[in-house]
């Protein structure tokens, strides 16, 4: 009876150690996805953003076409009544006003791609939080990083909860590492400590001296 009590119980805490180990990496998981959730959330909604203003330079676009068009319309009729070399030279009036007239549309147009493509251009959370811990010379927590991103790019409206998931997403694919100082976390990029040894090789030559 003892022997099968010792069996049973060493299996249950194999089982135990199995369930524990499953749960803590289905946790990371879920982490890691939704990291990446809230990043694509965040390029979904600059995608809108875009999609919202190029609707509307359409439309201011598709708005000044019909009053442009009028007055071309109208010079032209009066041409049958004169000679024809005046008939040739109100024919080629119009032709100038024309092209006169769409070279502010075309610069419109281009001033609204440049705007657009700047808006494009916005690097990501993830990009942001990248390049901030690489700028780093300690580790920094969540709450510290979302404060100094924050404070860079007021317009972004950057949260705690998704700077910590994001950074959980980058220590899951190795793009940053996690340490533990007590109840507090803190993380850094993942060549700080590499980073942090170079410092201490440089006074070898002057001991050598």
């Amino acid at each position: 009876m003892t022997e099968s009590t010792s069996a049973a119980t060493a299996l249950a805490s194999q089982y135990a150690s199995q369930v524990n180990s499953d749960l803590e990496r289905n946790t990371k998981e879920q982490e890691r996805i939704r990291a990446e959730v809230d990043t694509l959330q965040e390029q979904l909604a600059a995608l809108h953003h875009d999609h919202t203003v190029l609707m509307n330079i359409r439309q201011a676009l598709g708005a000044t076409t019909p009053p442009a068009e009028v007055p071309e319309k109208a010079a032209v009729v009066p041409a049958p009544r004169g000679k024809a070399s005046a008939a040739a030279g109100k024919s080629k009036q119009p032709t100038a006003k024309k092209a006169g007239a769409q070279q502010p549309r075309a610069t419109g147009t281009k001033q609204a791609r440049k705007t657009t493509a700047a808006k494009t251009a916005e690097p990501t959370l993830v990009e942001l939080i990248s390049r901030h811990l690489t700028a780093q010379n300690e580790p920094r927590s969540a709450a510290e990083i979302s404060t100094d991103l924050g404070q860079a790019h007021p317009d972004r409206g950057i949260k705690t909860t998704v700077v910590r998931t994001t950074l959980e997403g980058l220590v899951a694919k190795n793009r940053a590492q996690r340490t533990k100082q007590g109840s507090s976390v803190f993380y850094t990029a993942p060549d700080a400590p590499a980073q942090a040894a170079a410092p201490e090789e440089q006074p070898q030559p002057d001991d050598a001296k």
